[in-house]
């Protein structure tokens, strides 16, 4: 399975990871799915979310409101989502699932999970061999992986990003 990120859903899943940094970011992706892969276009955060360093937890009445809306767009649907995890204190963020969040997947959807944790050195953006992209921007470095069910077994994918102007050295 491959996760093509579009610029846009790049950029939106840094800066929301950024933003609320020390503590989990959590939003959709949006996109489409085809056999083999999933196309993210964009990414939205939950603004109303209450935040904790592990853990988010998301107003159901709220995230009803937009569903409506996402239904109007005949080529774009949730196709799933994306949280971080951070670091604290000396403990490293990292890009793999929790138990709870396993236990919170469903077949059919992507699940990106976003490593952000203290740049200690500038490193450029790319593609892993591991099928993560990473890389530093401001004083964080990023770590994104993607995962998915597959028989009722968390299973990684690989992500293929063009990255925007600027994060390439």
């Amino acid at each position: 399975m491959k996760v093509y990120l579009s610029e846009n859903a790049f950029i939106d899943i840094l800066l929301s990871s950024a933003e609320v940094y020390k503590r989990e970011c959590l939003g959709f992706l949006l996109g489409y799915r085809l056999e083999d892969r999933f196309i993210v276009e964009h990414a939205f955060s939950f603004q109303t979310a209450n935040r904790r360093h592990k853990g988010v937890v998301v107003h159901e009445k709220n995230h009803k409101k937009v569903g409506p809306i996402l239904e109007k767009f005949d080529k774009l649907q949730i196709v799933g989502d994306y949280h971080s995890h951070t670091q604290f204190g000396p403990t490293k963020g990292l890009p793999f699932p929790s138990e709870e969040d396993i236990a919170g997947m469903k077949q059919g959807l992507v699940y990106l999970i976003v490593a952000i944790n203290n740049n200690e050195k500038t490193v450029g953006w790319g593609e892993n061999r591991d099928g993560t992209v990473s890389g530093s921007a401001g004083d964080f470095f990023f770590k994104i992986s993607a995962y998915f069910l597959n028989n009722n077994f968390s299973k990684r994918a690989r992500i293929h990003c063009p990255f925007p102007p600027g994060f390439l050295n």
